[in-house]
């Protein structure tokens, strides 16, 4: 017996609330899309995960436009860090046979924490800007490089890594970290869509639902970014890094069915 469609209005609502993150923290929203796809709506795993990164696509360039607009993208740095995600993302792929996947997992949680526990205690100022000279372009290469490599291992990555990592180590403002995020990953989206496409793990139609649902609540959300004081906005990102951490400790501890 085959399982019926995810619904027009389940779908949309999953969009809203990708798009909602979306332009609030500067992430492409996959960390919802693909658990709510997949437990909620009854996709399979690897269909809910090609389908969120073409869903992902009109969001990060809505995303990346309304950060844009107001001058909030540093574009240099999402070239140099869309340049690392792609190698990275192949590199990622060819290791997933040969690494402890495992221990990767528990390393990604260990970060997680010590990012949303960092969110609460350093605060970027809204004038900052990334300091571009050949040791910060190295780092920026390899901070994309790094993200790849997770993407193509674990599933994970994109802005939940690059937005904290722009704030700490780049010296970004936490506005300027979440629309060069967002810019980041149109490459990475289109690269990815494109080799899901070929392999037939992506429903357009829901991808196309869910992000255009997302797509026009974007704007929003990055309105309210700005309107907010930094450090409400790195308490509230840190409290969804918690949420994520606690998605991957459960997956990580739920007993195994035999």
């Amino acid at each position: 017996m085959t399982r019926s469609r995810p619904g027009f209005i389940p779908l949309a609502l999953v969009g809203i609330a990708a798009g909602v993150l979306s332009g609030l923290f500067g992430i492409g929203g996959g960390t919802l899309i693909v658990p709510a796809l997949a437990l909620w709506l009854g996709m399979n795993h690897r269909l809910a995960a090609g389908t969120s990164v073409a869903a992902i696509l009109p969001t990060a360039i809505v995303g990346a436009v309304s950060y844009a607009v107001p001058g909030n993208v540093d574009w240099i740095a999402a070239i140099l860090l869309a340049v690392g995600i792609i190698a990275g993302a192949q590199l990622g792929s060819h290791l997933l046979d040969k690494l402890p996947l495992k221990a990767l997992q528990w390393g990604f949680m260990v970060f997680l924490a010590v990012m949303a526990v960092s969110l609460w205690f350093v605060v970027p100022q809204r004038g900052d800007q990334i300091e571009l000279g050949l040791l910060s372009g190295a780092g920026l290469v390899f901070t994309g490089l790094f993200i790849g490599v997770l993407s193509g291992l674990l599933g994970v990555g994109g802005g939940v890594v690059v937005v904290p990592v722009l704030m700490f180590f780049f010296g970004s403002s936490d506005l300027i970290a979440k629309g060069t995020s967002l810019l980041m990953m149109i490459p990475g989206s289109l690269s990815g869509t494109f080799a899901n496409l070929r392999r037939q793990n992506v429903d357009l139609r829901a991808a196309a639902i869910v992000g255009i649902a997302a797509s026009i609540c974007v704007p929003f959300s990055s309105l309210f970014a700005a309107w907010i004081d930094p450090f409400w906005g790195n308490v509230a990102f840190s409290l969804y890094l918690v949420f994520i951490l606690g998605q991957m400790l459960y997956r990580q501890l739920r007993p195994k069915r035999g």
